[in-house]
């Protein structure tokens, strides 16, 4: 049984906005090594990706990473050839020193923890607001309450990750930054800070329903086999990582076909207007599906699902952890003020 959902030391909501920042960063610091591995590695297996843009994820938020020739707009060059994860980490401990395996940190959390704080705490009121609704023993309302947290998240931040892509890709300065946002909008309306929202929302909102969904469900049924009426740091942390993983594996058609539409729109801003507009999404999987079967909308799987798995582990095991925290002192207050 949920303490908190019955009422019982209830965690405030600065408490949990604190839990779910510090979750945040907790997972950018621990994952962003895999990230720049898994970049640099990417890089050296399709040379055509240098001098372009490409979609990256530290498990919390996408970014765009640029590279020119061999190194990115961040400064850093890659460390000659890898022959994979672990020889990667050692040739760029050894040559560009530890500080390489958090190359680009600042720009990414400068959007996850604000996405991150958003989402966590919007979900937690979410779900207290339908168990009070319709009881606690609904299985939708986690599958509800994900869904609507990554599309508030989403929507709230698709401007920041907009402007903090432009201002990595291009090195613009605050004021052509300021200029090139107003010429846009008042070129082609306010909406246009929300470029690119539809094909995030496509692969994040479905992700976010099914891993809230499968880890609420996990985390109930490994408190019941273990006894204990609240989640311990391990039962949140592998709950955490199955249900990451599982969500992974069901939307990676959407993350691909969001990974090409990205594309697409980054490409749109440096071709002649004239050009045939972007395929729908529909457009897109069915491009995918023509030219490399329907294995062509699971490409990746396996570097997915290395990074969101911990991620998605360290993230809500952090979280709850924190939340565990401010319910005990909340106790305790309660307890010393009688």
């Amino acid at each position: 049984m949920d303490p908190e959902a019955n009422g019982l030391y209830k965690v405030a909501t600065y408490q949990r906005v604190i839990s779910s920042c510090c979750g945040a960063v907790i997972t950018s610091l621990l994952v962003t090594p895999l990230d720049v591995v898994k970049v640099r590695l990417q890089v050296q297996s399709n040379p055509s990706l240098k001098g372009k843009s490409f979609l990256d994820t530290d498990g919390l938020t996408d970014h765009v990473c640029v590279y020119e020739n061999g190194a990115t707009k961040t400064g850093h060059k890659t460390s000659g050839h890898f022959t994979g994860m672990r020889d990667a980490f050692v040739k760029i401990v050894q040559r560009e020193g530890a500080k390489a395996l958090w190359s680009g940190l600042p720009p990414s959390l400068a959007v996850s923890v604000p996405s991150t704080v958003i989402y966590f705490t919007c979900y937690d009121q979410l779900r207290d607001a339908f168990i009070s609704k319709l009881g606690e023993d609904n299985d939708y309302i986690p599958l509800i309450a994900g869904g609507i947290a990554r599309l508030c998240s989403a929507t709230v931040i698709s401007p920041v990750e907009l402007i903090r892509t432009r201002m990595q890709s291009r090195r613009l300065t605050y004021t052509q930054l300021h200029a090139c946002i107003s010429s846009n909008v008042s070129k082609n309306g306010w909406f246009s800070l929300w470029k690119g929202w539809g094909p995030t929302v496509l692969r994040d909102v479905p992700f976010s329903a099914l891993y809230w969904c499968n880890y609420e469900y996990f985390k109930k049924r490994l408190c019941k086999r273990s006894g204990k009426h609240e989640a311990t740091f391990l039962i949140t942390f592998s709950s955490g990582a199955a249900a990451g993983s599982i969500a992974a594996l069901l939307t990676l058609p959407f993350d691909v076909v969001k990974t090409h539409k990205q594309t697409e729109i980054w490409e749109s801003e440096t071709t002649p207007a004239s050009q045939k507009r972007p395929a729908s999404i529909w457009e897109v999987m069915k491009r995918i599906v023509a030219k490399n079967g329907f294995t062509g909308l699971y490409v990746g799987i396996v570097p997915r699902l290395t990074k969101v798995a911990p991620a998605c582990a360290i993230m809500i095991s952090s979280y709850e952890y924190g939340k565990s925290f401010f319910r005990r002192l909340n106790k305790e207050r309660d307890m010393n003020n009688h």
